[in-house]
């Protein structure tokens, strides 16, 4: 996605009102009101069955409104293209959440067709200019009726609170078959996407579309707002259901089946895709005033055999791909655990930044989680991806059926019992007040949690840390001096030759019982 990150958040929460299809036309104001096509049956069954036809097809790539007229819609062009709040679906009746449009533009280019569905039925939502805000010279203008100018959608808070339409959207789906939720804190940040397909590879990466979007009201707010999307692109096709419900943060329930057209090198289930820049860690000096920016600081695992592993996230000088081998995982996800605003002294407040939580549903069998960490020198990219990857080749004419939920919330959704690493920093090793050693490296990592503060008076818990190459030495454990109960941290030296990375990997323990989750963390010699 080339959109700048900063600019995607900050882009103006357009809100509408509607009221369903069945009452044809919406005429709050003369002129302004959504339209609809003709009726035609749809289920679930029938978008299965179309995503396989499809796949049995050459590609064609979804329609695009005149290309010369769109690449004119830059950022400022799209900020001001808002739908128009008299006309968002399900405003008045027919559904709790209020559902809105957006244009495309520079960034978004390309036709996603819009279906509203009641009791087995289907109807295409019509594009109409007089939907969005244009002034008379507005480039948009432009554009024809057809193809259809819509390109993603907004769900918005129930429509029973009366600051709706002034709040952020709780999810949205615009780019590819990009999407994104707010977690409980009130922000977005972090993305996930239908799919993803070779990132990291020495393939170009591909990024299908989710060229239709069908949607079902939620009668009341407990339920679900339920989404249907048709995937599409050169190597595969796929049908999805989304079951959208808004709770503390947001849960999504996806079924999604997928059906390939080519053979694909790195088949990526459940993707999360988050920008980290540099962090308290590591960072070069003076590369900016703020001492981290980050919307993930982390990536954590629940394996099949019951560990909880935290994975800091880094920016590499190169790309970088760690595959963590599973069978049978409980969970993954790309995590936040930073939450303290002076660590980021940034206005767009990183520290509010949601966790993503994937967990499976059904027995994924064997494969590996994945996390492809990319270089890179700004904010505005975004250079993450954790995603599960299964073991068995994805070749041609191969069929998944997939089920799983994604938790939008501030921290993971089944957090370890056992004590987290709430803090990474590296520094120069050997003994202050002499020479320090080159090639030597200090670690320091804490640890916080309930059963280091059960410790009986006067006992320590024991570091257990190993590396790959390497020599380890000075390894201490103490109490960090906040007189937080159960904060500790252990440091160590760890001494290298050459630029091949490290992996380490700790965790307390105190006697025969395991005491906190793992760090993993990937040493890149300096």
């Amino acid at each position: 996605m080339s959109l700048s990150r900063r600019h995607f958040l900050q882009l103006a929460v357009a809100v509408n009102a509607l009221s369903l299809f069945k009452a044809g036309m919406v005429n709050a104001e003369p002129g302004i009101g959504l339209k609809f096509g003709p009726p035609s049956p749809f289920s679930f069954e029938t978008l299965k069955t179309l995503a396989r036809e499809r796949a049995g097809r050459e590609y064609a790539p979804p329609p695009q409104p005149d290309p010369a007229i769109v690449k004119q819609i830059d950022y400022d062009a799209h900020g001001k293209l808002q739908y128009r709040k008299e006309a968002a679906l399900w405003a008045e009746s027919g559904g709790s959440y209020p559902i809105s449009f957006q244009h495309v533009g520079m960034f978004f280019p390309k036709t996603v067709i819009m279906n509203v569905v009641e009791k087995g039925t289907a109807r295409e939502i019509l594009y109409d200019p007089r939907l969005f805000t244009m002034g008379p010279d507005h480039v948009a203008k432009g554009l024809p009726a057809s193809p259809s100018a819509f390109a993603g959608f907004w769900v918005h808070e129930s429509r029973k609170g009366s600051d709706w339409k002034t709040r952020e959207p709780w999810v949205t789906f615009l780019g590819a078959s990009y999407f994104r939720a707010i977690g409980e804190l009130g922000q977005v940040g972090l993305s996930a996407r239908g799919i993803a397909l070779n990132p990291g590879t020495s393939n170009p990466e591909e990024f299908p579309d989710f060229v239709s979007f069908w949607f079902e009201p939620a009668a009341k707010t407990d339920d679900p707002v339920t989404v249907y999307a048709l995937l599409d692109g050169p190597s595969l096709t796929g049908a999805y259901r989304f079951l959208l419900r808004r709770t503390r943060g947001v849960v999504m329930e996806i079924e999604a089946a997928l059906f390939l057209r080519k053979d694909i090198e790195r088949l990526g289930i459940a993707p999360l895709t988050s920008m980290y820049w540099f962090s308290e860690t590591a960072k070069p000096t003076g590369v900016d005033w703020r001492p981290e920016v980050h919307d993930s600081d982390g990536l954590a695992l629940w394996t099949g055999v019951g560990e909880h592993i935290w994975r800091p996230i880094n920016n590499p000088s190169h790309i970088m791909v760690s595959s963590f081998a599973d069978k049978s995982p409980k969970g993954f996800g790309l995590s936040q655990r930073d939450r303290v605003l002076d660590h980021y002294q940034d206005g767009v407040r990183y520290h509010l930044r949601p966790s993503a939580w994937v967990e499976p549903l059904g027995d994924w069998g064997e494969g590996a989680v994945q996390l492809t960490e990319i270089p890179t020198d700004d904010e505005i990219h975004d250079n993450i991806v954790a995603m599960w990857v299964p073991k068995e080749p994805a070749t041609a004419g191969k069929t998944y059926d997939l089920r799983y939920r994604i938790h939008w919330l501030a921290d993971e959704a089944f957090p370890s019992p056992l004590a987290r690493c709430v803090a990474t920093r590296l520094g120069n090793g050997g003994q202050p007040g002499k020479p320090r050693p080159k090639g030597v490296r200090k670690f320091m990592v804490e640890f916080l949690g309930k059963p280091l503060a059960k410790l009986p008076y006067g006992e320590k818990p024991e570091p257990v840390i190993t590396a790959t190459r390497g020599e380890l030495s000075r390894i201490e454990i103490e109490a960090v001096p906040d007189d937080v109960p159960g904060h500790w941290r252990t440091h160590f030296d760890l001494a290298v030759t050459g630029q091949d990375p490290v992996e380490i990997r700790c965790y307390l323990r105190h006697k025969d019982e395991v005491m906190s989750e793992t760090w993993l963390y990937q040493y890149h010699p300096f």
